[in-house]
């Protein structure tokens, strides 16, 4: 057996092997927003994968270009203007590189991340935001991510009978929700050059998100890797004229199941061009409370209730790839057994 011995620089990254040009999913889901049956699509899609794709979404593609220009701007900034945006203390919103959180998660990526509300970024993040046009961008962005999830939302409860049709779009668009948006620039790695071709990096670990949902937008560069619910993990193209939808754990939580979060990852470092991806992330207040929505139980809940904020504190000290869900899952029934009162 040969070990390969990575540079040192790379140590704490894990590596990956290279995707075939095989393993490039061919079926993801691609949901017309204008088509006619377009709630049951979107409801067909989650429960099959867990994620897809949207098309004729309404969001013009100037509002992308121009925060693709502003981020790749700000990435090719000197290392001191980006690290005059890292956080202070124990805050985790700003710039930060390599380092994926505080829990020891490493992978080859910097990025931005930055808290929003309601509609803008945060004071706080809007001082990380370094200049007015890269602030601009992103606001103008995240009206528009707003608008998609409150639609994808809406159409996730109208396909599975929930009512009223603004119950899961409310929790994420409103005054309190916990939104959070994040720029990642994943640039190629010049240490794998002494590495076999069939070596990559580990760009953003397997994880799940813990919101609700998450958006998802890149530009032409391939990375983005998702594990269907057989286990496989399969490549999906880049479209840089849609947008992709995950299902998050809240959402799985309050489905009771029927919808799965789907457990995702980026592969980085390979081949000569940078990875850029935006992703907004909706979640509710943290005073909301999460649990089985009564009209989508047909037997006993999965999960036990508990707020977002529980969740939220419990998913930032865990580790990526950790199964964030099972301290919150109601223990098995076992067969046969009855309450006696």
């Amino acid at each position: 057996m040969v070990v390969l011995a990575k540079p040192a620089a790379l140590e704490q990254i894990s590596l990956l092997r290279t995707p075939e040009p095989w393993e490039t999913f061919s079926g993801v889901p691609a949901v017309d927003l204008s088509g006619p049956d377009a709630a049951g699509d979107v409801v067909r899609a989650c429960e099959r994968f867990g994620f897809f794709s949207v098309v004729n979404h309404g969001v013009p593609a100037g509002v992308v270009d121009r925060l693709e220009a502003e981020a790749v701007r700000f990435f090719a900034s000197s290392q001191a203007v980006k690290d005059a945006s890292a956080p202070a203390g124990a805050d985790p919103f700003g710039y930060g590189s390599k380092r994926i959180g505080r829990n020891g998660d490493m992978g080859w990526l910097e990025y931005l991340l930055l808290a929003i509300d309601r509609d803008a970024l945060s004071e706080k993040a809007s001082r990380a935001a370094t200049s007015t046009a890269l602030r601009d961008a992103i606001n103008e962005y995240v009206v528009a991510m707003r608008g998609l999830a409150r639609s994808v939302l809406e159409m996730v409860a109208e396909g599975l009978g929930v009512s009223p049709r603004g119950a899961l779009a409310d929790m994420v668009t409103g005054d309190a929700s916990d939104q959070v948006f994040r720029l990642n620039h994943y640039p190629p790695c010049p240490l794998l050059q002494g590495l076999p071709p069939s070596c990559s990096l580990t760009g953003f670990g397997e994880h799940t998100d813990p919101q609700l949902v998450s958006i998802l937008h890149s530009n032409g560069t391939a990375g983005l890797q998702v594990a269907l619910h057989d286990g496989r993990w399969v490549s999906v193209p880049p479209n840089r004229d849609a947008f992709f939808v995950n299902v998050g754990d809240s959402l799985q939580v309050l489905t009771n199941g029927r919808l799965k979060s789907v457990r995702h990852r980026v592969v980085a470092g390979c081949g000569l061009k940078s990875r850029v991806s935006m992703i907004y992330f909706g979640g509710p207040p943290l005073a909301q409370r999460i649990a089985p929505l009564p009209q989508l139980l047909a037997g006993l809940p999965l999960y036990r209730e508990f707020t977002w904020g529980e969740y939220k504190k419990a998913a930032y000290r865990s580790r990526l790839g950790d199964n964030r869900l099972a301290p919150f899952e109601e223990p098995p029934v076992a067969a046969g057994h009855h309450h006696r009162s």
